[in-house]
């Protein structure tokens, strides 16, 4: 998207027309046989040298992403890509407005593929930071820090909040989203004990990620960041 954006559109527009082209039960197939090839081509890319095989792939997380269920993207513990299909009438897999005006924005941006922990960018006093870690799981049956191969764990929350604290203390304007522990259990301050010399909001957001439709409802969850918002 940020390099080669009329090539990745040539991809896009071939699956759209494909996969509208079909009837839902055709349409199922195409989206697990384009899952499938997704999985097996994950170790022929070089994703630390840019090369034309980016290009399909890019289109192929897009296509997976506007067709499978919810748009969830999601990976088992081998790393293979493993969200069902969901049933779209007409998704948006070429989505050509958008996709230009992201492309635009790309290309004045740099893309860093490390961990979090690595991260220490200079000069920040006039940077904002947005953190979107794996949300902690707020039930025994929210398994949140499951969409990655590798878990998320509280560790992995206590590293981020020091990595947080540093950007602070070097003048970054900072912001991180996480799940609220009071939907569940009203005593877990796990977060307010993390971040309490910060500023935390607690903002209802539609829960869509559910099997059961009557569990998609409102719920509470935190925004946390170093300056106040009005």
């Amino acid at each position: 998207m940020q390099k080669d954006i009329d090539k990745l559109l040539e991809f896009l527009y071939r699956y759209k027309t494909a996969y509208l082209s079909l009837p839902y039960d055709k349409r199922k197939e195409y989206y697990y046989e384009m899952r499938t090839n997704y999985n097996l081509q994950r170790f022929n890319t070089d994703y630390k040298k840019y090369s034309e095989n980016w290009i399909p792939r890019a289109a192929q997380v897009i296509f997976l992403n506007k067709t499978c269920y919810n748009g969830l993207f999601r990976v088992n513990s081998k790393g293979e890509f493993n969200s069902p299909a969901g049933y779209y009438k007409n998704p948006k897999i070429f989505d050509h407005e958008n996709i230009v005006n992201a492309s635009r924005l790309l290309s004045y941006s740099e893309i860093i593929k490390a961990d979090f922990k690595d991260f220490r960018p200079e000069n920040l006093e006039d940077s904002f930071i947005y953190f979107d870690p794996p949300y902690r799981p707020i039930s025994p049956t929210a398994y949140f820090t499951s969409y990655a191969k590798d878990e998320f764990t509280d560790t992995d929350q206590y590293k981020l909040a020091n990595l947080f604290k540093d950007l602070d203390k070097r003048g970054a304007k900072l912001m991180l989203s996480n799940s609220d522990p009071k939907n569940i259990d009203p005593g877990d301050n796990f977060f307010d004990k993390l971040y309490k010399d910060y500023y935390i909001q607690r903002i209802p957001a539609r829960r869509m990620v559910n099997a059961v439709v009557a569990g998609r409802g409102e719920i509470n969850e935190l925004i946390i960041t170093n300056y106040k918002v009005a």
